[in-house]
This record gives C-alpha cells, structure tokens and sequence, in this order.
C-alpha cells in the first residue's frame, strides 16, 4: 500500500466486509488486462474511485473464492488516503459511499472497521467457516427451483446415509497433513492444517420450493471451520463425504485416503462444484459486528477451473489438471 502518507495527507485503513453471488464472477480476486472475465474485487475497485483518494484504493482480500464460489460474508483491507485538511471517512460513510456506486447488483458492502495501519486481512484472520449445500432427491437439472439453481450441488439420489459422513468426517478433524485433499496450483508451502469443525447436517425446507416439490427434494448442509484451508480443500472433501453418504466409499476409506497423502488417488481426484460452496464467515480477534457477534467473513479461494462446466452427467466431476493461476480454493 506504499512506503507511506504524503506529506499534508492522512492515510486510514479499513477492515471492510463484503458479499457476492458468486455466478457471474471469475472469482473474487480481481482480473487484469484485456480479458472479458471479471472479478468481484474489480467492482469494489471501480466503486472505490468516487472516494478520491490520493493514491488508488487496492483491496486486499481476505479468503480468495473460485469462480461460482459464493460469500455470505468476505473481508478485504484497504487505506484511503485523502487530501490535507480532509478528515477520514468515517466506517459507516465508507460502506454507504461504496455501495452506492457499486455497479453489480450480486456485490454488497455489509460494514467497515477503522483498523491499524499494519492489519492485514489475510494474515489475521483467526477462523475461516465455509458452508456447501446439497440437494438430494433431483434426477434431471430442470427439476430444481430456478431459484435454487447454482445455489447448490443437485445430487441424483433420493438418500444421503449422514451417519455415515459423519462419522467420516470425524476423521478429519485435527491437525493432518490433508496433501491428499489439496489440488495442484497451490501456493501454500506446507499442507498441515488445522480442522476444527466439520459437520453434515439437514437444512430446512427452502423457501424456494413449492410444496409439491419439497416432499421430493430435501436439502443439506456441510460445514468446515479451520484458520485457513489448502486450495479446493473444502470442494474437495465435500466430494469425498457425498461419496460416503452415496455409499461408494466407506467412513474408514476417508481415514485411509487422509493418510495417503497422494492427492491423484482413484477418489480424491474429485471435487464438488463450486456453485453449492458459501464463505460463510471470516473472524478477526477483537472486531465485533453489528449483532454484538465476532465479526466474520470467508473463504474458499479462487482457483483453476472455474464454474463446472454445464451437461457433464457424474454427479462427481473429476478435476482437471491445469489449474488457473492465483486460487487457492
């Protein structure tokens, strides 16, 4: 963010957080160049422009998303340097300022916090929590709510046996080397992580269906908490636990799988789409949102293929080998 103020100029940094409807965006990172593809952080760059700053505002994203990757709640840092005798914005005329000139209708400034002037929004996180939806119960795409489309992964099945993922999601929890859960592009140097929560469990009824449908359709949600996750680690797992709930693998398959360490095994190859995945909350020790809550916002990071491509039949899509550069999820 530079060497420092200008002479006359005051500099304020600020914690901002952020959701977007993942579908239209090639992730959340922004997008250089000429290229056609876009990035949610290249509309909250446009809409910070109208702040007048002395030096361009840069966000600097907390949890990097996949294209098609949802957020309930991400988080990015940013200073706003502003002309001699101008005060800074306060938290709440920043986030109106940039909502109001945001140009995409799935982007939203939820809040802003003055923070110090060496926070960074990456390295202080303290917990990321990412949320996967399923729907079972759905043969034929055009059987799900238009409204519930790429909101979710659409399973065949009529049956998810969630004992048993979760009992094999207990074999994740704690600190492993999850090298086998890790696709290739990542620029993490270690692949020890720290799983704190992992959890399957029903959702209610979505509003989004009509009666008639919903004793067909049922929906479910995985949940997984951890400081910070390997690339596609969260889509990656997911497909693993759906493969369990399918019946295709066994909860001490998961176990053995784990340990293998080898990310190119028959199974763990797969990954779920990134339309069923939400950063659901980002927490920062110390910061407290509007609900008197720990503040939150997410992650699962941008990564190499993109949105699944439409049509493919397997409920399981095999991931491809040449990721997009700069994705970690």
């Amino acid at each position: 963010m530079g060497s420092g103020p200008a002479a006359g100029t005051v500099r304020a940094r600020y914690l901002v957080y952020f959701q977007y409807v993942g579908t239209d965006f090639n992730g959340v990172a922004a997008v250089r160049g000429a290229q056609r593809a876009v990035g949610v952080q290249n509309y909250l760059e446009e809409a910070a422009e109208r702040l007048k700053s002395v030096v361009p505002v840069k966000f600097v994203i907390s949890s990097r998303t996949d294209a098609g990757v949802h957020a309930l709640s991400n988080a990015a840092h940013l200073d706003v340097q502003r002309r001699s005798g101008q005060p800074p914005f306060s938290p709440e005329v920043l986030t109106q300022a940039l909502n109001t000139h945001l140009k995409h209708p799935a982007i939203r400034v939820l809040q802003a916090f003055r923070v110090h002037s060496d926070f960074h929004a990456r390295y202080a996180a303290t917990s990321r929590t990412y949320l996967y939806r399923l729907a079972t119960g759905c043969p034929r795409p055009d059987q799900l709510s238009v409204f519930e489309r790429n909101r979710c992964w659409a399973l065949r099945a009529d049956y998810l046996d969630v004992a048993a993922m979760q009992e094999a999601a207990q074999h994740l929890l704690g600190t492993h080397d999850f090298s086998a859960f890790q696709s290739a592009g990542s620029p993490s140097t270690s692949s020890v992580r720290t799983l704190r929560r992992a959890s399957v469990s029903p959702d209610p009824a979505s509003p989004f269906v009509l009666p008639q449908e919903s004793r067909r359709l049922r929906f479910w949600t995985l949940e997984f908490e951890s400081q910070s996750f390997l690339y596609r680690q969260v889509r990656r797992m997911t497909a693993i636990l759906v493969a369990v709930g399918l019946g295709a693998l066994t909860p001490t398959e998961v176990k053995v799988i784990l340990e293998s360490r080898d990310p190119l095994g028959r199974h763990q190859t797969r990954v779920a789409p990134a339309h069923g995945l939400f950063l659901k909350s980002v927490l920062y020790g110390g910061l407290r949102d509007r609900a008197g809550n720990p503040s939150c916002a997410q992650q699962e990071s941008q990564g190499p293929e993109g949105r699944e491509a439409p049509g493919q039949p397997e409920d399981l899509r095999r991931e491809t080998r040449d990721p997009k550069a700069g994705g970690l999820e």
